[in-house]
């Protein structure tokens, strides 16, 4: 079965709330909640908390609407927004490529059984690690994002074997739920601007170096975008650059890659991206632009990361006390932001939910905080929740499949959550709790 990627209405589930939750949410008794047939509260107890729990049909439903949205077009997951050799399985088994940004991703990917040559390597700062491992593990395509890249890359391929690569491009088009995560303009630390050149510097000196071979151009114009107008702009923008690369140097680049970024709704009632209709639009301004510079239409490739995998995780988290101050009540959690930093790096809002009982008392607005020395350590803010909350209940966090686990720190060493899969009513491990002795083992000693 596959699913729409769009927004659904609190109707289509019962009780009323779960329209940002998987599909596969019920309503059980006493409160509980399951997902995937599995019980959250049964979940929690077995594997303790705090807990990530991926509803594995979840991610292969959204994996495969993107296909059929896209077809014909290279559809690649973003592993940034979240990683772990199970997830790269479903992710090959559905038949998207892969995005990487490190020696570390690309090796676990390929580790695991994932065809090089469907992976793209790109970032803003590539070690020689990375550029080396890339070369080693045969990568598809590698992204370069500065000209220091270029004879530094050319360097490593052998002699009688070519490189494909791409350039990141600005465009200069502004999009983002956040200025930290706008990356199509100029004043940020990707890619190489049209407006001063740059960009065009770097084409020409790819084209000059025998061992790269410049197969398209790369854009990314931000993250937890809902709109598709920017969209339509970046894509107008590469294609005048693709004409101008034509007039200069009498190539015309076979493929196209737009990034990701595709936005999704954190709490019931926000907006998400219409993927469908993305598609459609991409797809008409690049059939009408290329037909008007009489160029042929590139391959399209596309990076979505959270639009696949964050809506089908949860965190589980337990209350460990609750405090009124004045007229706050905060709600603290056996996590926190060393396990989830976006609230603290982007002022992310959340809908936690009490679960594994009911509660008749009237809701209080309250402020869910973490457990570390630090007082930016919010996991949500304003939120209502049963006024009898207490210490010993358990809270679930929807929405937390990307860019919490992937971006968790070793703050208080308190270590990080393990990730467990549902499917079909059963939960095993993906990745297991760090432990005090993992944490310990890396200290060496004086």
């Amino acid at each position: 079965m596959t699913i729409s990627l769009e927004s659904r209405s609190a109707a289509d589930h019962e009780p009323e709330g779960l329209s940002i939750w998987p599909r596969s949410t019920r309503a059980e008794r006493g409160g509980d909640l399951s997902v995937g047939g599995a019980s959250l509260t049964e979940t929690a107890e077995r594997f303790g908390t705090p807990l990530y729990v991926l509803d594995e049909q979840e991610v292969r439903d959204r994996c495969r609407a993107y296909r059929t949205a896209f077809p014909g077009a290279d559809v690649l997951y973003a592993a940034k927004a979240f990683l772990c050799r199970g997830l790269i399985n479903w992710v090959r088994e559905e038949g998207l490529g892969l995005d990487v940004c490190s020696a570390g991703e690309l090796t676990l990917a390929v580790t695991s059984g994932f065809p090089p040559e469907r992976i793209v390597l790109h970032g803003n700062a590539k070690s020689p690690e990375d550029l080396a491992t890339a070369v080693r593990l045969g990568v598809g395509r590698v992204v370069l994002d500065s000209t220091s890249e270029i004879a530094r890359l050319a360097a490593l391929v052998p002699a009688g074997e070519r490189q494909q690569v791409m350039v990141r491009v600005v465009p200069g088009v502004a999009a983002g739920g956040h200025a930290h995560i706008r990356t199509g303009t100029e004043d940020q630390k990707f890619g190489l601007s049209v407006a001063d050149g740059s960009a065009q510097h770097a084409i020409a000196r790819v084209l000059g170096q025998p061992r790269l071979e410049l197969v398209g151009l790369h854009c990314h114009i931000g993250s937890q975008i809902t709109t598709v107008r920017p969209y339509v702009s970046a894509v107008r923008r590469m294609i005048g650059l693709m004409a101008r690369i034509r007039e200069q140097h009498g190539l015309e680049l076979p493929q196209l890659n737009i990034g990701g970024g595709h936005g999704i709704a954190y709490r019931p009632g926000e907006e998400s991206l219409d993927v469908p209709t993305l598609a459609a639009r991409v797809r008409a301004e690049l059939t009408d632009g290329c037909g008007k510079a009489k160029l042929s239409v590139p391959r399209l490739t596309i990076e979505p990361g959270r639009a696949i995998v964050g809506p089908a995780g949860i965190c589980l988290y337990r209350v460990l006390a609750v405090k009124r101050t004045g007229t706050q009540t905060f709600v603290a959690v056996d996590g926190g932001m060393s396990d989830n930093p976006r609230p603290a790096l982007y002022g992310v809002r959340y809908a936690p939910r009490l679960i594994g009982r009911h509660s008749t008392a009237e809701p209080r607005c309250v402020t869910v905080v973490g457990r570390h020395c630090e007082a930016g350590d919010l996991l949500a803010q304003d939120v209502p929740l049963p006024g009898d909350v207490h210490p010993g209940d358990l809270l679930a966090v929807p929405v937390a499949g990307a860019y919490h686990l992937s971006m968790a720190s070793g703050y208080n060493l308190v270590g990080r959550p393990p990730v467990v899969a549902v499917v079909d009513g059963t939960a095993r491990t993906l990745v297991r709790r760090e432990s005090l002795e993992d944490i310990s083992v890396r200290d060496i000693g004086v």
